[in-house]
């Protein structure tokens, strides 16, 4: 038996004997409710919080939140004076998140996008002009960013993190203070809070089955060990087809979490860990139909739900232009993660007025990339190889020349036969991250606590990049490998290698990262009765290093009639080092006014600064000639009401930017000319309400409008567009990209209490406004909704059964359309390639819960 093998059964044994152990605990102990797990901050004998099946406990300005605060014990919603949302173990399973990305729906403004699988999602946030990835979004455990930097090319932080029932809360904050805490964020922060041990057994196990092909195993057992000692362990194990089955498991893995908590008479200490190993299909763009800026359809043979251009016959590769040497690479190895993680929370009260807090956190591990990335339109055979010019992807070449086979058998291919040729690329990326947060406070006199903080990480980053690897397929679903040679003044030309590789790689870098973060800040918040005034700033210095290996293109060979490796960038033993020193100073001002037990108002204004990153900044710059920090000053403000009938949070703001960077590349990737530098101007409005307007029925709004539009930048960008042709293009005042001017989603929900328990329905309408491709505004996305629903039946005490779905109505929606595609990616007859949502998905999970 493999290692694999023997890891995951080990797993599941852990979990279900651990669970079998407490049932049989559990029907000895008392039958009373268990005590829900203590928040990070607070000792596990402490009153508790909500239940966790309570739909009232997200939507109350009473709860308690620890994210954006420097108070260890937290602050009241009504007291806070910026935009926080959270949800509990039971809204998280509601909000049915196809990913940890996708979680981050369920606060107004964030815009995750999921269709690219369960990792690598594009995180925007309303009026914070990402474009891509994740720069201005941070990914926390406990209170502890999981990396230093917040993105990397190939990597944002939910790709190392996913939810399960370990998880206790999630609470995402956007703007306020997150530019002072932590990892000094300017952006939105979600932290994700562990469940703890608890005094009598408590816990769950879960089997899920998807319609998709989708089996998951959950398991949480809580449990004491010794007076004031408490411990829990939990995790998930699934494999599933995918609802774009490529032919072999789409996602298959899982991870295991285990705590440890001591409560003390004046404080906390939690210890926890966490192994993640998981492997994700990386959804890659298909070929639909644009006819107009909002209607889209489906390409001939291809199912614009369900397709997907991955099959077992190009699952397995061999890349000789993989520096070191080559390698093999396996599409099914996807965009995973394998990763350990180690932390402790620290929380203790000195005594007269002094308080002090301290979080840890170790991870690393590895977050590799074996994915399909698109290149050019389709076309037929015949044209791909005699009639398209090499800017638009063809090779001219002789009339008649060429032969051209299935890799796998099959004889000859058609010359009408739709073909593509896409990008086989592997990225292997090591990180290591350590982080510790240091706090302590002193209440000055009553109402007033001074806190001084101290924030140190230490990063790296080791890659080996292997872009390009343009492999001529058929243009069909599960597609299938090419090879073809041509014959040329009497010599054999061997135009792709046996696997249907064009060429072995066009980007092929090795590159080590080395950074340190250290950060000073200093906190004072002030009561006067019903104000609550805080003050913070923030200095940080970030030293960064980056070594890259010169590249030579080399004839891998030695033979000249093997085109496909006639040039292959090659690590020539000469090595490129970027240092990049910057020092930054945010800060945030904020008010908060009660104006009544059940209502407040605030005003915040930040100001904040966003650091390089190894990708973005430092590699292919010099030193002393990398990018400016982009700086943006936000201004917010807030209203917030609670009564029987009724919950809102509205909050207005206006976003502004500079120093925001654009790099060129060509159709393969490859960075083209040199960075321009331009801003953003937004404004907006975020909204969470509900209203509850007779007993069991609730009827709940998330929404958001955004005018965002790029600024300082009057001349034209030039790009390289293999679809329409290269251009320039004008984006001063242009609709920020991949951001919808508007959002909402409404959710009504109903509850039938029984003698048995209780059956609770509920059906999510979303709908997603205009929103385009890239900073030129030239390729639009349209609009489109779903429904999504939900069905949760509560049996006696111990059993649950849940039957939810996304995309019940099989709508199709366009997130992305081809990003190496500059401007319009629609080509002729309205082809463009472009990721829609993935169809109808329904599971159906049975749980017991003691």
């Amino acid at each position: 038996m493999n290692k694999q093998g023997i890891t995951r059964q080990l797993l599941a044994a852990a979990i279900v004997t651990a669970l079998a152990v407490s049932a049989a605990q559990a029907q000895d102990a008392t039958q009373a409710q268990p005590a829900p797990a203590a928040p990070a901050n607070q000792p596990n004998n402490a009153p508790a919080p909500p239940a966790q099946g309570d739909q009232k406990a997200a939507k109350t300005l009473d709860q308690v939140v620890v994210t954006g605060t420097s108070s260890a014990g937290g602050i009241r919603k009504i007291d806070a004076s910026y935009s926080i949302v959270s949800a509990n173990a039971e809204q998280i399973r509601e909000a049915n998140p196809k990913s940890t990305a996708d979680l981050l729906k369920i606060s107004p403004g964030m815009w995750p996008e999921s269709t690219g699988g369960q990792t690598g999602a594009n995180i925007e946030i309303a009026g914070f002009p990402g474009g891509g990835d994740a720069p201005f979004f941070t990914t926390q455990m406990m209170g502890s960013p999981l990396y230093g930097m917040p993105t990397l090319s190939f990597f944002e932080t939910t790709s190392i993190f996913r939810l399960d029932d370990t998880v206790e809360r999630a609470e995402i904050l956007q703007g306020g203070p997150s530019v002072v805490y932590g990892d000094g964020q300017m952006g939105a922060t979600a932290n994700f809070i562990l469940k703890q041990g608890t005094d009598v057994p408590s816990g769950s196990f879960g089997v899920t089955y998807g319609n998709e092909g989708l089996w998951r195993y959950d398991g949480f057992l809580g449990f004491k060990i010794a007076d004031k000692w408490y411990g829990s362990i939990g995790g998930f194990y699934r494999d599933s087809d995918g609802v774009r089955s490529p032919g072999y498991s789409a996602d298959k893995g899982g991870q295991f979490t285990a705590t440890l908590s001591h409560d003390m008479d004046n404080g906390s200490l939690v210890f926890y860990a966490r192994q993640l190993n998981d492997r994700n299909q990386f959804i890659t763009p298909i070929p639909l139909i644009q006819s107009g800026s909002d209607n889209f359809s489906a390409y001939p043979g291809f199912d614009p739900l369900t397709s997907t251009y991955y099959s077992k016959d190009i699952q397995h590769v061999n890349l000789p232009g993989y520096p070191g040497g080559g390698t093999s690479a396996n599409l099914a190895n996807g965009r995973g993660a394998k990763f350990s993680f180690f932390g402790f929370n620290f929380d203790y009260d000195l005594g007269d007025g002094w308080n002090l807090s301290d979080k840890f956190l170790i991870d690393g591990g590895d977050v590799n990339t074996n994915a399909l990335f698109s290149g050019t339109n389709p076309a037929s055979l015949n044209d791909e190889l005699y009639n398209l010019g090499t800017d638009f992807g063809g090779f001219k070449l002789p009339a008649g020349s060429a032969t051209a086979t299935y890799v796998n058998g099959g004889g000859a291919v058609d010359p009408n036969q739709s073909v593509i040729h896409q990008g086989w690329w592997y990225i292997h990326k090591h990180l290591k991250n350590i982080n510790n947060d240091f706090r302590i406070s002193k209440e000055l006199f009553e109402g007033n606590t001074l806190t001084a903080g101290l924030y140190l990480a230490h990063y790296t980053d080791d890659d080996a990049w292997n872009l390009g690897n343009q492999m001529l397929m058929t243009n069909t679903p599960n597609a299938k490998p090419i090879k073809v040679s041509y014959q040329q003044n009497g010599q054999t030309y061997q135009l792709t290698d046996y696997q249907g590789l064009l060429d072995y790689g066009s980007y092929n870098i090795t590159e080590s990262g080395r950074s340190t973060n250290k950060a000073f800040y200093l906190s004072d918040s002030w009561r006067i009765d019903r104000w609550l005034i805080d003050a913070s700033a923030r200095v940080e210095n970030q030293d960064s290093s980056l070594r890259v290996c010169n590249l030579t293109n080399v004839n891998l060979d030695g033979n000249p009639l093997t085109l496909y490796d006639n040039a292959v960038p090659v690590c020539n033993g000469t090595f490129a080092t970027t240092d990049y020193n910057k020092t930054h100073t945010s800060w945030t001002f904020g008010v908060n006014y009660e104006l009544a037990d059940n209502m407040s108002v605030y005003f915040r204004a930040n100001k904040g600064a966003h650091f390089g990153d190894f990708d973005n900044a430092l590699r292919g710059n010099t030193t002393g000639n990398t990018p400016p920090l982009q700086k943006i000053q936000n201004f917010e403000g807030g209203f917030k009401y609670q009564s029987k009938y009724l919950y809102a949070d509205i909050s207005v703001y206006h976003r502004q930017f500079n120093g925001l960077p654009y790099q060129p590349t060509n159709g393969e990737g490859v960075p083209v000319g040199t960075p321009l530098l331009y801003g953003s101007d937004s404004k907006g409005v975020n909204l969470a309400g509900a209203v509850t307007p007779i007993d069991n029925l609730k009827l709940q709004l998330v929404a958001n409008y955004l005018d965002g539009h790029y600024s300082h930048y009057s001349a034209c960008i030039p790009y390289v567009n293999q679809v329409a042709g290269n251009g320039c293009a004008f984006i001063d005042g242009v609709q920020l990209q991949r951001q919808p001017k508007y959002r909402y989603m409404f959710t009504p929900s109903y509850k039938i209490p029984f003698s048995w328990g209780d059956i609770m329905a509920f059906v999510t309408y979303t709908y997603v406004g205009p929103h385009t491709q890239d900073q030129s505004g030239l390729q639009q996305l349209g609009t489109y909704y779903t429904l999504d629903f939900g069905v949760v039946a509560n049996i006696q005490q111990n059993w649950e059964l849940r039957v939810q779905g996304t995309n019940v109505t099989n709508q199709l929606g366009l997130t992305e359309s081809n990003s190496r595609i500059f401007g319009t990616a629609a080509g002729s007859n309205g082809v463009i390639l472009a990721r829609p949502m993935e169809g109808r998905e329904v599971n159906f999970q049975v749980k017991y819960k003691f």
